[in-house]
């Protein structure tokens, strides 16, 4: 159990990005910041993600794959890397399973993800929105 409580000490030190929620199924664009040599540049990898692993937030990743040139391409990236830049959200999708391995196998037409309905920054105000309303409501 020590060096439970060793590990925990040492991420506790560390800040913890914040970045839009998502999940499987979702199409998501990564800034990515690479360094060449003396120089830094950013990167965009966008593509559906494919799986989220970890338990705690130190240790969690993501699969983003996508289709480059027609082949399939894979990438996982530690969610709190000090090299992502910035995550955008750009899809929801409507998908059954929490890791779809399935979208290797398929390819044109088959392989796309339905979107969900409602768009998750609407998803997101709401909460805010109603809070709000309360607060106002109880000052007056």
């Amino acid at each position: 159990m020590d060096l439970m409580n060793i590990a925990e000490q040492a991420f506790a030190n560390e800040k913890v990005a914040s970045f839009p929620k998502f999940k499987a199924g979702d199409t998501i664009t990564v800034n990515y910041r690479i360094k060449e040599g003396d120089k830094d540049r950013l990167q965009k990898f966008r593509g559906v993600v494919l799986q989220l692993k970890g338990a705690t937030p130190q240790t969690k990743t993501f699969t983003v794959r996508k289709i480059s040139g027609g082949i399939g391409v894979e990438r996982i990236f530690p969610l709190q890397s000090p090299f992502i830049d910035s995550i955008e959200l750009n899809k929801v999708g409507k998908v059954r399973r929490a890791r779809i391995f399935y979208l290797r196998k398929l390819s044109g037409k088959k392989a796309r993800i339905k979107e969900r309905k409602f768009s998750a920054l609407q998803e997101a105000s709401a909460p805010a929105v109603e809070e709000t309303l309360q607060e106002t409501q109880q000052t007056e």
